[in-house]
């Protein structure tokens, strides 16, 4: 193999990289819901548009959840080790805070209502 060939493989490779890392990367969409669900059946919905202190009583316990500014965090847990509550403050489309001991997962949605049109329009239009 010659210099320019070696040069044009590490061309090739480093490019087919930095696209497998693009696509790899997740969008950072902030979301406008919070859905919460308790065993696996849905507790309640809440808009992160509204400031709100959310008590959840179920049978495993009790947790506080607080919207604030587009955020969620958990406040409050009587669960015996308190690691949903140092799980921080979450509002992009899929980041969750789960409670383990309680059952309780509350993970950020996106309800579709974008006021951006790109996002509605087709990605491939095939003829």
């Amino acid at each position: 193999m010659k210099k320019k060939d070696l040069i044009l493989a590490g061309a090739v490779l480093l490019l087919a990289g930095i696209l497998a890392l693009a696509l790899r990367l997740p969008k950072t969409e902030n979301g406008n819901t919070i859905k919460v669900t308790v065993d696996g059946e849905v507790y309640g919905t809440y808009s992160l548009a509204e400031n709100q202190t959310v008590k959840i009583q179920t049978g495993h316990g009790t947790n506080v959840l607080v919207i604030e500014n587009g955020s969620v965090h958990m406040e409050e847990a009587d669960c015996p080790d308190g690691y949903c509550k140092r799980q921080g403050t979450i509002s992009r489309v899929n980041e969750t805070i789960v409670c383990l001991p309680h059952k309780l997962v509350a993970e950020v949605e996106s309800d579709g209502s974008t006021t951006d049109d790109a996002d509605d329009a087709p990605d491939v239009i095939v003829k």
